[in-house]
């Protein structure tokens, strides 16, 4: 492999992620050699870096970690040769029995008739493995490898079965942008919103309710400030929004699919001796409110959003934060169109998402989900209204790549990977293209030539989980949200308790012209205040002191530390105001 040559380069993903994929090999050797009890599952590369699941009679400590490492590093050194080698199931099960794997052998048995059951062989160590390799552990540099956790996995992803140890690296072809990475990993440590969550006192997770998170006063400002503006844009639009039901019963839930496609994660009771299911998604709701009354091409498109409350049964295992929970808000619409303007409204769609994105500084690459094998329609239906969404996009001149077989089972989609201030993305936004619900649902518009038609439809979501937005932008932000958001917009400080009274008439000004305000008169000194104000990432602070009594003026200071000098309040006051009502990221 000439390194040279880009194709052998971090710049080629394939060739990244065959990188990362050899560390996971290293990975295993290394704690084969220092353990060879450990028994070895499975050691994929993932998006960053790779990991290697083990059943080990230990658990791993960080000591240990560090241990791997230095042995990695002596691979590396070696410049081992990969070697790939295939052989018929039977000799291949002999040997993962030899060397006492049984979650290879059990992997190999699990394998079609047919298949070629190849193996990589590096110095005495021997891995079932598909490839693609490095061809020689030298190609990577043992002094940019980095062991960064290690947590529990159950194998296979099964609750029920046996619970592993999996090991988390990263590597880089150089030291230097391993430095990088880690810094960027310290920073996000920082900024990790379960942290910023309870300093800031926006939410709280607890032990009562794995998956349930609870919201505070000021993470409720935070939120609903939020919505306030998701529905100052959807109305701009032209959305209405309705609410539906929380529950419904099984028969609902059979009609659109949701029953035998997504029963695993729907929670279930019976009511009267019939099934019913709390929703997972708005969808079927939101079916039943357009069947409710007859509908014209004149009322097309008909833009319907609702904020939805709806649970879904997550792995305890897959639990995060606000990242990944069991019971959220979603931002859910459905745009109900004629064939002919399918175009226009997932345009439409896509300069709604430009505008919320980029209020809040976020950036985005676009994917485009295609049929998976789990699917309903017919393949043709799949294709066109794939062809649709490629075509509306690129007219925009927006790129795509294809996320082959990962659509929703209804229909294929878009979906918007947002990036943050720290490089690092999330799926949020996502525009799924559906002809398969309104057959389900007999939908109806009466059309221009006045006979019944089916209308086509998309569900969308621009922030997706409300819940899990929040957490996105606390990272992003570090817990300074701009102003327009902030839970307490102005914290007015005094420096003597003379001041108690002026501060109090100054926050009550303040309260009045709408803005978040709140004081603090306690017998402190004012370094301590503007200490704790900066803390809680308070945007701005007014300082108040004998002297500003007597000129009736505020000494102005930003979160940053700028000291913006002395004021009169109705100054100040049109500077914020300017500040919101653009929505400012300062």
């Amino acid at each position: 492999m000439a390194e040279e040559n880009n194709q052998y380069t971090f710049e080629n993903p394939e060739y990244r992620k065959t990188y990362w994929h050899t560390c996971s090999h290293i990975l295993a050797q290394a704690v084969k050699r220092l353990w060879p009890e450990v028994k070895l599952a499975i050691g994929p590369a993932i998006d960053e870096g790779f990991y290697y699941d083990m059943d080990s009679p230990f658990p791993f400590t960080p000591e240990m970690l560090e241990q791997i490492e230095g042995e990695m590093r002596k691979i590396c050194k070696e410049k081992l040769k990969l070697e790939r080698f295939e052989l018929p199931r039977a000799e291949a099960r002999k040997l993962m029995e030899e060397k006492g794997e049984p979650y290879k052998v059990e992997l190999i048995d699990d394998l079609p008739e047919d298949a070629v059951i190849s193996f990589y062989k590096q110095g005495e160590f021997t891995d079932l493995c598909a490839g693609p390799h490095v061809d020689s552990t030298g190609r990577v540099k043992g002094n940019a490898i980095k062991l960064t956790a290690c947590n529990a996995a159950y194998w296979r992803g099964d609750s029920s079965r046996q619970t592993l140890q999996r090991i988390y690296g990263i590597a880089f072809p150089k030291k230097e942008e391993l430095d990088e990475y880690m810094a960027r990993i310290e920073e996000a440590k920082k900024r990790d919103h379960r942290k910023l969550g309870k300093e800031l006192g926006l939410f709280m997770l607890r032990d009562e309710g794995p998956g349930f998170p609870f919201f505070l006063p000021k993470g409720m400002v935070l939120k609903n400030t939020l919505l306030d503006y998701w529905r100052q844009v959807h109305k701009k639009y032209g959305y209405v929004e309705i609410s539906t039901p929380i529950m419904l019963n099984r028969q609902l839930w059979e009609r659109s699919g949701h029953w035998d496609h997504y029963k695993n994660n729907m929670y279930t009771t019976v009511i009267d001796d019939v099934d019913f299911a709390v929703k997972p998604m708005n969808c079927p709701g939101g079916m039943l409110v357009y069947a409710s009354e007859p509908h014209s091409y004149k009322e097309l498109p008909l833009r319907v959003g609702e904020i939805g409350l709806v649970h879904r049964h997550e792995l305890s295992g897959a639990l995060h934060g606000l990242f990944r929970v069991r019971c959220f808000n979603q931002d859910d619409a459905h745009v109900f169109m004629t064939r002919e303007q399918m175009q226009d409204v997932i345009q439409e769609t896509v300069r709604l998402f430009d505008e919320v994105y980029s209020t809040f500084g976020l950036s985005y690459t676009i994917e485009l989900s295609t049929m998976p094998e789990d699917h309903i329609g017919t393949v043709e239906e799949w294709e066109r209204n794939q062809d649709i969404l490629k075509a509306a996009i690129t007219d925009m001149g927006k790129d795509f790549v294809i996320n082959e077989g990962d659509g929703a089972f209804y229909g294929p989609k878009l979906d918007f990977h947002l990036a943050d201030s720290l490089g690092r993305t999330w799926q949020c936004g996502t525009i799924q293209l559906d002809s398969q619900l309104p057959e389900r649902f007999e939908l109806e518009y009466v059309g221009e030539d006045g006979q019944k038609h089916r209308p086509v439809m998309i569900h969308r979501v621009v922030l997706g989980s409300i819940e899990r937005f929040i957490g996105v932008i606390t990272e992003h932000f570090a817990g300074a949200f701009p102003a327009w958001l902030s839970p307490v917009q102005v914290k007015v400080l005094t420096i003597t308790d003379r001041a108690d009274d002026y501060a109090a008439e100054l926050a009550a000004k303040l309260d009045a012209l709408g803005f978040r305000v709140e004081t603090d008169i306690r017998n402190e000194k004012i370094g301590k205040k503007i200490r704790e104000a900066q803390l809680q990432k308070t945007p701005y602070m007014l300082v108040v002191g004998d002297r500003d009594i007597e000129n009736q003026t505020v000494s102005v200071r930003h979160r940053t530390g700028e000291d913006l000098g002395a004021m009169s309040l109705d100054a100040f006051a049109g500077l914020l105001k300017e500040e919101v009502d653009s929505k400012t990221i300062k």
